[in-house]
């Protein structure tokens, strides 16, 4: 079998010759035939020379360069259109995922595995406060989202050829990679690693924004429960409301602690109007996710493609 090793940058030149070394070591113990594709937003360091100086003494590192930067789910879907080989491995160039993991995954996936997910036991010398974060992040998308997505998984993992053909079918224009692999199914296997510190530099993609970004579509773009929950809070407030302005109507009409009920009245309407506004950006979260479709816009635009056959 092959393998096909998806790698998105941005900014990472400090890390791209120290991931090669160790990647392709790992690489050549399980298989002769394998490609490590990276997908390069646009950098403002030189990320871009780097790879292409690599490009030269292996022929089986490849790049895909993107028009502008389109971000790491984007490029994640552009490694798997572009990719060739059996099965494919997703990987941060940082090194906190280790590559040695590959080796007991392709092992797995010998035995009929269509998806090996790499769960992380503890992440070491991580921030208490992003941790939280994350931990509540993760326990919100498994409890709203209406596909089984494992907690504590990122994109660290190996699918078959026969689930990355699934993916491309759907066309998702919000791709995201741990809802939608859940969503296809098939026969999965998790394995548990401890995630080392970033050997150099600090992340680029997945700081605050693009946490929530990932966040948000795990949420919206794989559960309706959130505009159920729309549907049973407005029932809930117009039933609320309306039996306040009945006892008011009541109370004024016999002139009862009219005053004192005045400022209950106008706590009672900001309250509902908060629930409407509330109520409100979640719908406006699942409209955004629509017009990507209406407008038909491609998920990304490659500028060039190196050492690809079909350029």
């Amino acid at each position: 079998m092959s393998i096909s090793v998806i790698v998105p940058v941005f900014n990472e030149s400090e890390n791209i010759n120290l991931f090669l070394d160790r990647i392709i070591k790992v690489l050549e113990k399980a298989t002769n035939e394998y490609e490590i594709i990276f997908i390069l937003d646009p950098s403002k360091d030189d990320t871009e020379q780097k790879i292409k100086n690599k490009l030269k003494e292996n022929t089986k590192i490849k790049l895909i360069k993107f028009s502008r930067r389109f971000g790491q789910p984007a490029a994640t879907l552009a490694g798997i259109k572009n990719s060739s080989y059996e099965k494919i491995v997703f990987i941060d160039v940082d090194l906190q995922d280790p590559p040695e993991l590959i080796i007991e995954m392709y092992e797995n996936s010998k035995k009929g595995f269509e998806t090996i997910l790499a769960k992380r036991r503890k992440k070491k010398g991580e921030n208490p406060v992003r941790k939280l974060i994350s931990d509540v992040g993760y326990y919100l998308i498994s409890k709203l989202s209406d596909t089984n997505i494992p907690m504590n998984v990122g994109e660290y993992r190996m699918i078959s050829r026969r689930v990355a053909n699934e993916i491309i079918k759907l066309e998702e224009k919000e791709f995201f990679l741990r809802g939608i692999n859940s969503f296809i199914g098939f026969s999965q296997k998790i394995l548990e690693f401890d995630r080392e510190p970033r050997t150099k530099g600090s992340t680029k993609y997945n700081k605050f924004t693009g946490s929530l970004r990932i966040g948000l579509n795990g949420i919206f773009s794989f559960s309706t429960k959130p505009l159920h929950f729309i549907t049973i809070l407005s029932t809930i407030s117009f039933i609320f409301s309306f039996t306040i302005f009945v006892l008011y109507l009541l109370l004024t009409a016999f002139k009862l602690f009219v005053f004192k009920y005045q400022f209950f009245i106008i706590t009672l309407i900001l309250l509902v109007s908060s629930l409407i506004f509330f109520s409100l950006g979640i719908i406006s979260e699942y409209l955004a996710r629509i017009i990507p479709d209406i407008k038909k816009r491609p998920t990304y635009i490659i500028e060039n493609k190196y050492n690809f056959k079909d350029k």
